[in-house]
């Protein structure tokens, strides 16, 4: 952190020493802006924490060691490296006495996953590196620092890969510390060409479950994989690995129609529980798509019998066991197209087999500005000391904040909305002691702890920062409230409102209007929350004002909010993204004549729309792997259901798409209104994206050059729909600043 702290005390004069334009005060400079963004770049990122055992002093005292990783991007290496930082917590159990960093940060290599033992004496690592010019995984276990075993699971051949993602990966202890859960993918058979001359007759037996060798014939099959983000993970299995003897079994049981991930042990280790998801017929994608259908279920290891625990209706996330082992808490969803809807906290009883729902859904913000909950998940440890309340990181409209949940009484308190507003999440909860991280738009990621009141209590939680917080005096920003007119509003859903955060450079000369770039969110029901986004923090400091509207439909905002937005989609959200703009216009702040937008997916939608519906507003566009053409996205995306969705129709695996439904998704789309665009486009493409192909932007980028609108598309190699990859994000940004720098100071 001095590092950090030396870096950021040379921005100050560095920004004064910027080139900027005289009549808009913004950095034009391509040396200037890179060496911002690599300055800004050095805040890392946490991703995770874990608290140690009570320690009791030779003097009385207790404190606990925290362990925490973060992460941060290497420009140079091209890639975000993981890093460990250590942090000593003196407490009486109920506050938090003295806090401090302790031991230098260590560099993490090649973790996948890791988790510590129940009693905390042991940790298991599986980790990936490089042997003899081949990828293996080992599972690593570790006593007191000291590496015990390190057990190469790829020379086991049991299985592929180890998952690692957040939709079926996991690493868990058994109670008893004696065994570990993991998830992989299924071991494949061999294949041949039919011309190996080495194999065997056998080779030629058709049925896999049956063949004794590599099948010839099979060499180029086609797996179906779970789409965006997760190549290559097609049939995952549970994996139990017996510590002592270093041997690997795939557990038996699961059905052959499910995909089983998120596991963990059973109380009294009897069986495992896991999250199943049905993949016949075919898999769609799941990233971001939290409604697939999935329930829990549960197989026990004397018999291999599978019992589902839950509804075969709905969706299962997260299900976490409460410390004393006899609950289960989980979110639960409605299988109702792909994107997210509203969710219930639902608690099952492992010794009545009872189901409740502890809380349901919230059409309209309450009374005391509880909206609903919208999470995709549950920390891995979220329950409090006495197995009655979970603490859950929650958006509640633009702001996201840390919630206590009561299982038995369902009431709902929030432990951060009366602080520091911004993004909150849950890190780990430990003893009643939360580890979270809090950030917002001009201060980066930064680690606070808190102990949770006794139930009852009227005490609230006193947070103590680990460590000082790195505000950008420079960035301003607010939380704007905009009620549309009367002629706008959804007669089904009348009087909802919307926001939008505004982040601006905080001192502008007099008389100098900034200029203002516009930022739709994507999904369409997601949300931009209040919190770190480092691109959005060097625009700022660069001289742009940011508006990200929040729109109708987007998470946060109660059900109806969401469901105002179905049967509206490219219409209603263009409504409140105009009048947001209208509004700030009129106080003069910004300049009209000056206004750039940028969106990504949906959000790349909404920005094409909106420059082919309004040609003389924006100046410039930046659009990252945006829905283009409906029409021609349905037949080669992972998400098929969702182009119908978004055009009104209900979606069927098997049944074939009649004239009217392509109709309606081309008029819709936004490849519909290019003849119109006069803005200068610049795309950004990810090669490898399965949820918007590539071919969109190509599309697009085609129809513009024929009516010979500025365009330029980068393709980003070996890239998906997040284009997350160092090289690409710091490469995108240069370019989607100096696209707009150059098309706004063109105008007059």
């Amino acid at each position: 952190m001095t590092r950090l702290l030396s870096c950021w005390r040379q921005l100050v004069p560095l920004r004064r020493s910027f080139s900027c334009s005289a009549s808009c005060q913004v950095m034009t400079n391509p040396e200037d802006i890179a060496k911002l963004y690599r300055q800004l770049s050095l805040f890392p990122s946490l991703t995770r924490a874990d608290v140690g055992p009570v320690i009791t002093s030779q003097y009385g005292g207790k404190y606990s060691n925290i362990y925490t990783e973060w992460s941060q991007r290497d420009l140079q290496r091209s890639e975000s490296v993981k890093f460990c930082k250590q942090y000593i917590v003196f407490h009486d159990d109920k506050s938090v006495v003295f806090s401090a960093p302790s031991g230098n940060c260590t560099e993490v290599q090649g973790v996948l996953l890791s988790q510590d033992a129940p009693s905390g004496q042991m940790k298991a690592v599986v980790r990936e590196c490089t042997v003899s010019g081949d990828v293996k995984q080992f599972m690593e276990i570790w006593i007191k620092n000291i590496k015990v075993k390190s057990i190469n699971i790829t020379a086991l051949k049991m299985h592929g890969k180890v998952y690692e993602d957040q939709h079926f990966g996991c690493l868990a202890w058994s109670h008893s510390e004696t065994h570990l859960l993991y998830v992989a993918e299924k071991k494949r058979p061999g294949a041949e060409s039919f011309f190996q001359t080495d194999t065997s007759p056998s080779s030629f037996i058709a049925d896999e479950e049956e063949a004794n060798g590599p099948q010839k014939g099979d060499q180029f099959v086609f797996y179906e994989d779970w789409g965006e983000s997760l190549d290559g993970k097609c049939s995952p299995v549970i994996c139990v690995l017996e510590v002592e003897g270093e041997s690997v079994s795939v557990l038996e049981g699961v059905p052959k129609n499910i995909s089983p991930g998120q596991a963990f042990w059973a109380p009294g280790d009897t069986g495992v529980v896991f999250v199943g998801w049905w993949h016949e017929s075919f898999r769609l994608g799941l990233e971001y798509c939290p409604t697939r259908r999935s329930s829990l279920f549960y197989v026990a290891l004397t018999d291999a019998s599978c019992e589902q625990l839950s509804s075969a209706t709905g969706t299962v996330a997260t299900p976490r066991l409460s410390p004393d082992k006899r609950r289960i808490v989980y979110l639960k969803n409605v299988v109702d197209g792909p994107s997210t809807r509203w969710i219930q906290l639902c608690v099952y009883d492992w010794y009545t087999k009872k189901t409740s729902v502890v809380v349901d859904v919230v059409k309209r913000p309450r009374e005391d500005g509880f909206t609903g909950i919208y999470s995709v998940q549950l920390s891995s440890k979220c329950w409090s000391a006495d197995s009655q309340r979970i603490i859950v990181a929650c958006l509640q409209r633009s702001r996201k904040n840390l919630l206590m949940v009561n299982t038995d009484t369902g009431s709902v308190t929030s432990l951060t909305s009366s602080l520091d507003s911004g993004a909150w999440y849950v890190l780990t909860v430990e003893r009643d002691l939360i580890v979270a991280s809090w950030s917002s738009p001009n201060c980066p990621p930064c680690l606070r702890v808190g102990f949770l009141p006794a139930r009852n209590s009227p005490d609230k939680v006193v947070w103590v920062s680990m460590e000082e917080a790195q505000l950008l005096s420079e960035i301003d920003w607010q939380i704007l409230t905009f009620t549309h007119p009367s002629e706008q509003d959804n007669s089904d859903y009348p009087g909802l409102d919307f926001e939008a955060l505004l982040v601006k450079p905080k001192e502008v000369k007099d008389g100098v209007k900034m200029p203002l770039v516009v930022y739709p969110h994507g999904g369409p029901h997601l949300v931009t929350e209040a919190g770190w986004i480092l691109p959005h923090a060097v625009l700022s400091m660069m001289g742009f004002a940011l508006l990200l509207v929040n729109y109708r439909g987007s998470l946060g905002f109660g059900q109806d909010s969401i469901l105002s937005l179905q049967g509206n989609y490219g219409t209603q959200e263009i409504l409140d993204i105009q009048f947001a703009v209208e509004s700030v216009l009129q106080g003069g702040e910004f300049d009209r004549q000056k206004m750039a937008i940028i969106g990504r997916s949906y959000g790349g939608f909404l920005a094409c729309q909106l420059i082919g519906q309004h040609p003389d507003l924006y100046k410039a566009c930046v659009a990252v792997n945006p829905v283009i053409n409906l029409a021609s996205m349905v037949g080669s995306t992972d998400i098929p259901d969702w182009c119908m969705y978004l055009a009104g129709y209900d979606y069927s695996t098997d049944s074939l798409l009649e004239p009217a439904v392509w109709e309606q998704m081309l008029n819709m789309s936004p490849i519909k209104l290019s003849q119109h665009v006069q803005t200068p486009v610049l795309l950004l493409v990810g090669e490898n994206d399965k949820r918007v192909p590539p071919k969109q932007s190509i599309e697009y980028y085609r129809a513009l050059k024929a009516k010979q609108v500025p365009v330029r598309l980068l393709m980003y190699t070996g890239n998906n729909h997040s284009l997350s990859s160092v090289d690409a994000e710091s490469d995108g940004f240069m370019n989607t600043a100096l696209w707009i720098t150059k098309y706004l100071s063109h105008t007059e």
